[in-house]
Parts: C-alpha cells; structure tokens; sequence
C-alpha cells in the first residue's frame, strides 16, 4: 500500500515537472514552449519591420519613390519564411519590387488607401508552396501585419506630398520674392531717373524764364502806360513764382487758405498795398483787408507783433536756402537778372534795356 502511494506521488510530482518517470522532458510541454518561442519570434519580426518602417519615414529626405522602395526590401524579413518570400508596392503608376521577384498562387496584400481612395496596393508573395496556415500559407498575425503597413503606407504617402508640395511652394514663393526685389530695385532705379529729369526740366524752365522772359517783361514795364505796369510787373513776378517754392509751400503748409487768399499771400509777398491788389483783382479794398485778417488768423498770427508782409518775405527766404541745392528760388533767379539774355531782344526793347 505504501509502495503503490509513493508511485503516485512521484508520478505527479513528474507531471508537474514536466517529466515522467523516467525524468525525460514531456513530449507535449516541450512542443508547446517551441510554438510559443516561435511565436514570439515572429512577433519580434513584425515589430522590426513596423518600427523600421518608422525610422524610415523620419530619415526620409528623398521623397515617395526612395520610401516606398525601402519599404518593400522591408516586407518579407517580416514573415514566417522570409527566404521563399519577395514582396510587391504598387502605388499609382510605379511599382517597387525586392530583388529577384516573381508572382506565384500564394499571395497575400492589402490596399494602400489615400483620403479615402485606392491609391496602390502591398503584396506579399511565397515563391514555394508552404503549410498551410490561417489564409493559405499566411499566419493571421501577418494579415494583421500587412493591413497596418498598408495603412502606414497611405498616412505616410499624404505626409511626404504634403512635404514635396509645400517646399515646391516655398521655392517658388522665393523665385517670385527674389522677382520682386530687383523688380523693386529696377523701380527704385526708373524713379531715380525721372527725379533727375524733373530736376533739369525745372532748372530748363527756370533758366529759360530768367534768360528770356524776364528780360522782355523788363523793358516792356518801361514802354506801356503807368497805369498798366501794375500788370506788367504782376505778370513778371508770378512768372519769377513758377521757379519760386512759396506757392506750393504755402499750399502744402497752411491747408486752410484759400486759393484767393493764397493770391493775396503772393501779392503780399510782392510788396503790393491794399488798394494796388483791390484794383488789379476788381474788388473792394475792404474786401482785401479782411482777406488779410483770415490770413493772419489762419496763420497763427492774431494778437502778434508780427507785420504779415516780413513774416510772407521770411518764410520765402528760408524755402529759397533749403532750395539751392535742388531747386531754384528767387534767389537763383535774382542772381541771374543781371546775366546776359540768350535770346536776341527786338531792337526797339535791346535798345531800352541797354
């Protein structure tokens, strides 16, 4: 009786271990722990695989043909017999292929999809007949396997247009920049050039005013009547105006004038009276003096021992110094009454002027 208790004792005592009575390993434990281990190592692959494709798509810098390439050499490390199996990446026109591939009847894919659209297509190919397994020779961790790389494959090929799109976009953003610079630099050069022109087609008409026109108002202030020369010097002054910047200071400074009392500004300026500009601008010389009133309050000068006359004559003085260098005031043209016309005077006024 204790003999037979013993045995029994031992005899678990060896299932437990795995052993029999023997002490040999257990058939059926020993094949279990090799698909197990089997198992692991495919997973293991799949995982490589996965984690390559990864590092892949980071380090990608030569855009959607090289990835997709790499992917395929990839692909059949990752399943069960990797040396009877090649694989295939179909995406739009192009196909990328392992080395050596062939089709054959044991096959295995998954669709690349693209914003919802089939864009291409993973294949995965057994050149040799396998055992048979979940979907023919294929595990159903490999579809598994396969669907996830294919989704892979779409995420990625979105992210690397997008990529090639926007640096596409950037460069041709920088053609169009460096464009408008020297466009920019082209028109800063264009508006050079006329400030340049403007400048010696005022010192032309200065030059022609103070060398032609000047001189004949002068001698024909001496031959019409006395009480005609108000209009023959008014005539000579606003002429000597168009090369002076009092007008179009006084216009730009003080924008509340008015264009008459602008004029009267100009008369002033000129050392006309009161009653000299009401009869040359047919109007009354009350009229004038309240024009005058309106200036002076309008240029700040109400309450102010400030005579208008020396204030208007000052402040055309002070433009004619900040003109000299570019532009031609009164005093250029003073200093060219005195030259020589260039043009013949008839003789009647030659003579006058002498």
């Amino acid at each position: 009786m204790e003999m037979r208790t013993s045995k029994a004792r031992a005899g678990r005592a060896g299932a437990v271990s795995g052993r029999g009575e023997s002490g040999q390993p257990a058939a059926g434990a020993e094949k279990e722990r090799s698909a197990i281990e089997h198992a692991l190592r495919e997973r293991v692959k799949e995982l490589r695989c996965l984690y390559g494709i990864s590092q892949l798509m980071e380090r990608n810098e030569d855009g959607l043909p090289r990835f997709m390439q790499g992917v395929a050499h990839m692909l059949p490390a990752a399943w069960q017999f990797p040396e009877c199996a090649c694989a295939r990446i179909r995406y739009g026109d192009k196909e990328y292929e392992t080395p050596g591939f062939r089709e054959s009847p044991h096959r295995q894919a998954a669709e690349i999809l693209v914003n919802g659209r089939k864009a291409g297509v993973v294949e995965v190919y057994y050149t040799k007949r396998m055992p048979r397994a979940d979907e023919g020779p294929f595990l159903k961790e490999e579809r598994d396997l396969i669907n996830g790389i294919a989704r892979k494959l779409g995420t990625s090929a979105q992210r690397i247009l997008a990529e090639e799109e926007l640096r596409r976009t950037h460069a041709q953003l920088q053609v169009e920049r460096r464009a408008l610079q020297e466009a920019n630099t082209a028109l800063r050069i264009v508006l050079s050039r006329i400030e340049d022109e403007k400048s010696v087609i005022k010192e032309a008409v200065v030059g022609n005013v103070n060398k032609i026109i000047v001189p004949i108002l002068h001698a024909l202030e001496t031959e019409v009547e006395e009480d005609k020369k108000g209009y023959v010097r008014l005539l000579r002054r606003n002429l000597e105006e168009i090369a002076s910047p009092l007008q179009d200071q006084l216009s730009r400074r003080f924008m509340a004038l008015t264009p008459a009392e602008l004029k009267v500004c100009n008369m002033i300026q000129m050392g006309l009276g009161t009653k000299e500009m009401a009869r040359l601008r047919h109007i009354s010389p009350a009229t004038v003096n309240r024009q005058r009133e309106n200036i002076r309050r309008k240029l700040g000068l109400t309450g102010k021992s400030v005579n208008l006359v020396t204030y208007l004559q000052t402040f055309n003085k002070d433009l004619q110094k900040s003109a000299r260098i570019g532009r031609f005031g009164l005093d250029s043209l003073a200093e060219t009454d005195s030259a020589p016309a260039v043009s013949p005077l008839p003789p009647a006024v030659a003579k006058r002027t002498a």
